[in-house]
């Protein structure tokens, strides 16, 4: 497997209201930047897929004003969007792919660009598309795929693309191979994400969206009957309960800001509610890692912390608190997404790792 031959790379990353960009010679990044959009920009687009010019003519006139030669690229690598189900990896975009990334329906999402603006511009340059880790990635145990409910099935729905490149970051980082190991990891962003991986496979997978620890913006897992009474009462409409959960709940609900620094400025000036409130966050992250634990029957090797929140350290300390008796913690705050998606292309193009297709499930 070859390093010394240069790569360069064009990295894009849609979000809700800016599309993130970034170039990079090999692991070296040499230009970033966030486009970002005013809600005139976005509001007159009925549909997520409608946004598609107007974001690949942002990242287009960025090209032009930085004089990046679009001739000059290896490869463009575009966040993944919601996909179905699929195993980890970096995968070249092809034609199945473009057409899920490009309906209308529940699965639409920002992120679901990131593929087709990486292939036109890769189009373009005569080089390669390609997609790392969406937040669909699905290897879990098929144990685990059990709700309690027959007509609900556990999904796979994770902060994928930060977790998978900070479980190869450790493992190097401590002499070992990522497929040697098993770790608990969990992501500590917007949302939580905790998850069991066993020998490079990521086979259990608790929160990002709807279930786990509460996080500065999403509720986690709920009393259920409670949350069916509040459904059923007739105050909210559903998208107004889907918003209380995910956007309102957690942080927000509690203290009212998704800001973990805030939090924390609160907690130095002696706000008690808002120490109570961040050492419950802590207390609810640390158990869902011992459930994880379980899951790989004690047999940890460590327990990865990341995310943005990871940044903070009474956060990190009443963690570890909790669950150093099960494995060494490291930490490894923040999500570079931009330097994971880059290293997920550079394993194709150096030879170290076949680029797999999608094919829909």
């Amino acid at each position: 497997m070859s390093t010394s031959t240069v790569h360069r790379i064009l990295a894009i990353n849609p979000g809700s209201t800016s599309t993130k960009v970034a170039l990079f010679e090999n692991e070296a990044l040499l230009l970033q930047d966030t486009l970002r959009y005013d809600t005139e920009d976005l509001v007159s687009f009925d549909h997520v897929p409608d946004q598609y010019c107007f974001r690949r003519d942002t990242v287009l006139q960025w090209l032009e004003k930085n004089r990046i030669e679009v001739s000059g690229l290896d490869a463009v690598v575009g966040r993944g969007g919601l996909f179905g189900p699929l195993e980890s990896g970096t995968y070249a975009v092809n034609q199945a792919m473009l057409k899920e990334m490009r309906a209308i329906g529940p699965r639409q999402h920002a992120s679901n660009l990131g593929v087709l603006i990486a292939d036109e511009i890769a189009g373009m340059a005569d080089a390669q598309a390609f997609t790392v880790d969406p937040v669909t990635v699905d290897e879990m145990d098929d144990v685990a795929r059990y709700s309690g409910l027959a007509q609900i099935q556990r999904q796979s729905i994770a902060h994928a693309l930060n977790i998978k490149a900070v479980a190869r970051r450790a493992a190097a980082d401590h002499f070992a191979e990522y497929r040697e190991l098993n770790l608990v990891i969990a992501h500590l962003g917007g949302g939580v994400s905790v998850t069991a991986h066993r020998q490079g496979r990521m086979v259990d997978v608790s929160g990002a969206l709807d279930a786990g620890p509460f996080s500065p913006e999403r509720s986690g897992s709920l009393p259920l009957l409670e949350v069916v009474e509040l459904c059923c009462a007739g105050n909210f409409t559903p998208e107004q309960i889907k918003k209380k959960l995910i956007g309102q709940g957690g942080l927000v609900s509690y203290l009212g800001t998704n800001s973990a620094i805030e939090v924390g400025r609160r907690i130095a000036g002696g706000d008690s509610e808002a120490l109570e409130v961040a050492q419950a966050m802590a207390y609810q992250v640390a158990k869902e890692i011992g459930a994880m634990a379980t899951v790989l029957n004690g047999a940890v090797d460590a327990i990865l912390l990341t995310g943005g929140v990871a940044h903070w350290s009474d956060m990190v300390d009443w963690i570890r608190d909790r669950v150093g008796f099960i494995a060494t913690v490291w930490v490894y705050p923040g999500e570079d997404e931009m330097l994971a998606l880059v290293e997920g292309a550079l394993r194709v193009l150096r030879g170290g790792e076949e680029a797999r297709q999608y094919v829909p499930k």
